[in-house]
């Protein structure tokens, strides 16, 4: 039986994965976060790798408040950064396969088309620059790799939009949300479930190993709730977001022969899952 560690697993993606592995008794899955392991501890990271035999490794770890990290700069890249390195040293120390979650934030969000895998990154946050700085750490290197880009990731677990809007309602009479972002909602329980099919039906065989950058967010396409829209400039945000978040999934669906359900039907099965 293969073995998957699932780093950052407390976060929405990380419970997500979690509630699924429930039902897949075909992997062994040890699950961690940053109390049981630091994946920015190069030796801990050693002696965990050399005491488990990993075979796959699900990168959910990572610093992800984006305002935060324009005056955390040096953390944010530790993490998304110089800790990828540690990771990537040890997949190839131990010829472990990677998993890694990333973001359309490494993108400028100035596109008027979806984005597809091949075009030219160019951040404009710290946060952004530090997982684009993550991506490189994997992509110059010799291990065997699949990264998922996502966006407006949201879940029942965790601190997300969705349940912001939904705490504000009950306090608020009146909500004044952003407008002129655009992009795609994507429920992390759908993130995982890609995620499994990619491990059950490709991985294991290493003649259908896809390697490379895929996109994954839900299907359609919308702005923020026009409650009482503002303009981005109007709102305040210490970093820059993309105006244009929507991705092309192309690529991964034709790879991996997978539907992508809409973002509409997958906010209605996560509130179900909330109440």
């Amino acid at each position: 039986m293969k073995t998957i560690l699932v780093t950052g697993s407390n976060g929405q993606l990380g419970n997500e994965i979690r509630n699924l592995s429930i039902f897949c008794d075909f992997f062994n899955f040890i699950f961690t976060d940053f109390k049981e392991l630091d994946i920015s501890n190069f030796k801990n990271l050693e002696k965990f790798f050399a005491k488990n035999k990993i075979d796959f490794l699900i990168n959910c770890a990572a610093y992800t408040n984006v305002d935060k990290a324009e005056s955390e700069k040096e953390k944010a890249f530790l993490i998304n950064g110089k800790a990828i390195e540690n990771l990537v040293k040890m997949c190839e120390k131990y010829n472990c396969k990677l998993i890694h979650i990333s973001t359309d934030y490494v993108f400028n969000g100035k596109n008027y088309f979806p984005y597809k895998e091949d075009h030219k990154e160019n951040p404009n946050s710290v946060y952004g620059k530090s997982k684009l700085a993550g991506e490189k750490k994997i992509i110059n290197s010799n291990i065997e790799y699949i990264i998922l880009r996502t966006s407006w990731l949201y879940s029942s677990y965790g601190n997300n939009f969705v349940k912001t809007i939904l705490k504000l309602a009950k306090k608020v009479e009146k909500l004044s949300v952003i407008f002129d972002q655009i992009g795609t909602p994507t429920y992390a329980g759908d993130l995982s479930k890609v995620i499994f099919h990619i491990l059950k039906e490709k991985i294991e065989d290493k003649k259908n190993f896809k390697k490379g950058i895929y996109n994954f967010s839900n299907e359609g396409v919308c702005s923020w709730l026009k409650l009482i829209p503002i303009e981005t400039k109007d709102f305040s945000s210490i970093a820059k977001r993309p105006h244009y978040s929507v991705l092309n999934k192309s690529k991964l669906k034709k790879e991996f022969d997978y539907e992508i359900p809409h973002w509409k039907d997958s906010l209605l099965n996560c509130l179900k899952t909330m109440r």
